[in-house]
């Protein structure tokens, strides 16, 4: 079977069945557990759009966990069938930011690419922070001014209250003659961030916003 599931749907799951492994231990009404297990199928099969008969048998498999040691070992499964990020080069990167001299770019060997959604890094030294995903059969590369906040705050990428800074991108409106800034409040942990995004829409809403 190929790889059919995105990491941020991955991660859905991994919600969810952590969900389903405390509800299960918090109560013994047979009734209830019933439903919470039927409810939580359902959740994670809506996570798709579609899926074959072998894809939907392998997440519907979510219904037999019962403890921690079932959770991990479905999981494991499941983590065999992620559509891994494309690891990228440190001059395909480069490519991707020609306007930037001296770009920095991350440890590339010790990034996590099964996990992510995006690439995202600071440089702090020009308190910028960059962005690339892969959207519409194209890479997207963004780069922004990055400040980060004294206090935590709702990540526009991730929803979840995290350690956030104020990502701005400034763009000349050739039609108007004025420079146009969009910021929001994004993660300033990249790699948390794409742990904590369990759906695409928030993070597709977030690219548009910055770009358009």
């Amino acid at each position: 079977m190929e790889p059919f599931i995105r990491a941020e749907q991955f991660h859905y799951i991994e919600n969810q069945t952590a969900t389903l492994v405390n509800s299960r231990s918090s109560t013994n009404d047979q009734a209830v557990r019933s439903a919470m297990i039927a409810i939580t199928q359902e959740k994670v099969i809506d996570a798709f759009h579609t899926l074959t008969e072998d894809q939907k048998q392998m997440i519907s498999q979510i219904d037999q966990i019962k403890d921690e040691g079932d959770a991990l070992f479905f999981l494991s499964r499941l983590k065999q069938y992620i559509i891994p990020f494309t690891k990228l080069t440190e001059q395909q990167i480069k490519n991707m930011f020609p306007k930037v001299k001296k770009l920095q770019v991350p440890e590339l060997q010790a990034i996590p690419w099964h996990t992510l959604t995006y690439l995202g890094w600071t440089d702090h030294g020009s308190k910028r922070k960059y962005i690339i995903t892969y959207l519409d059969q194209e890479w997207t590369a963004l780069q922004g001014e990055f400040t980060p906040s004294h206090h935590p705050g709702i990540c526009s990428i991730c929803h979840e209250t995290e350690e956030v800074g104020l990502f701005t991108v400034s763009k000349h409106d050739k039609s108007t003659g004025e420079t146009i800034t969009r910021g929001n409040y994004i993660c300033q942990d990249s790699e948390r961030c794409n742990y904590n995004l369990k759906d695409k829409t928030s993070f597709l809403q977030f690219i548009n916003r910055i770009r358009t």
